[in-house]
């Protein structure tokens, strides 16, 4: 018996030991150590979607384990963030999503099942685009300030189209009239290629959308640009002008970022700032992102972080102002 008993009294002490060892190796094991699942929350075919794989195929190649690009779209990009908030925080699951995400829809919807700052644990930063307020061919206003005497003329009557009821192209109108001085009458559509579409035929004198969206259109000579809402001239479009130079204060865009569940270890985190700071640097991908519409622009998590937290606090007061809630 007591060799019996001392047999299990040292398996006991072995099987103790050995717990701590086992977790302090689970703790330094490689990363990845399985496929990546980066959640892209739009469907397959838009910007974004064309951007997150894009960016799965390249950073398969610098980690070394398959990276999946998987399609969770919904709710105005709710239910894909949902998932990634609510995930592991190991690395192996990463969100890329825009703005949408992080700063409208925490402004138009109270009741979120993640928190835009507590729930992610930003990696970067990929690109930007800016907005554009565009004006069908026949109106009379070629020039920010043309636009402004024509919008002061009419208060609360001059008609502006965007992609949606509390999308980037609503707040961004609204911050407009804002900065202007102006009212004007929103007209919500479901999608660019529906306003674009009467924005073309005259239905509706003015329309703000995506700059890689009006670029197509604006060679087609049936609408013209106004202005950029961006502080500087997009890239895509030099020869527009911005807000800013004729005098308003304005600054909006809309950005793509990666994110994971918050609680990243610090080691997984620099890995993957790593190695989107390396994929960001590569010609190709660069050009494939400026193909699609974006400016590309690396930036590490903590620039990503400071955005969100500024952007909050616009987007909120904004709603507020112009009343824009969620549909």
């Amino acid at each position: 018996m007591k060799s019996t008993s001392l047999l299990a009294r040292t398996a006991l002490a072995a099987v103790t030991l050995a717990a701590p060892l086992g977790s302090a190796w689970a703790a330094d094991a490689p990363y990845p150590s399985k496929p990546i699942q980066l959640v892209i929350p739009f469907p397959p075919g838009g910007a974004t979607d064309v951007a997150g794989r894009l960016l799965a195929k390249a950073l398969e190649a610098k980690l070394g384990q398959p990276v999946m690009a998987d399609n969770r779209a919904g709710a105005g990009t709710v239910i894909g963030a949902s998932f990634v908030a609510k995930a592991p925080p190991d690395g192996h699951t990463l969100l890329v999503s825009s703005g949408t995400t992080f700063t409208v829809n925490p402004a138009i919807q109270p009741k979120l099942p993640y928190d835009p700052v507590k729930s992610f644990e930003p990696v970067g930063l990929l690109a930007r685009t800016g907005l554009i307020l565009l004006a069908h061919k026949d109106v009379p206003a070629n020039t920010p300030k043309e636009f402004v005497a024509l919008a002061k003329a009419s208060p609360g009557k001059l008609a502006f189209a965007s992609f949606g009821n509390g999308s980037t192209a609503h707040f961004t109108g609204e911050l407009l009239a804002h900065v202007t001085g102006t009212q004007l009458m929103h007209v919500p559509y479901k999608g660019s290629a529906p306003a674009m579409t009467d924005l073309m035929g005259g239905q509706v004198p003015f329309a703000v959308d995506t700059v890689a969206a009006a670029i197509p259109q604006l060679k087609g000579g049936k609408i013209k640009a106004i202005a950029v809402t961006t502080a500087r001239r997009s890239a895509l479009l030099p020869e527009v002008p911005t807000f800013a130079e004729s005098g308003y204060n304005l600054d909006a865009d809309t950005w793509l970022a990666v994110v994971a569940p918050r609680g990243l270890p610090p080691a997984v985190k620099a890995k993957l700032e790593q190695a989107l700071s390396e994929v960001m640097a590569q010609p190709e991908v660069r050009d494939k992102l400026v193909a699609s519409g974006f400016e590309p622009g690396y930036q590490n998590g903590a620039a990503v972080e400071a955005l969100i937290r500024k952007e909050l606090p616009l987007m909120r007061e904004t709603a507020q102002r112009a009343h824009i809630t969620a549909d």
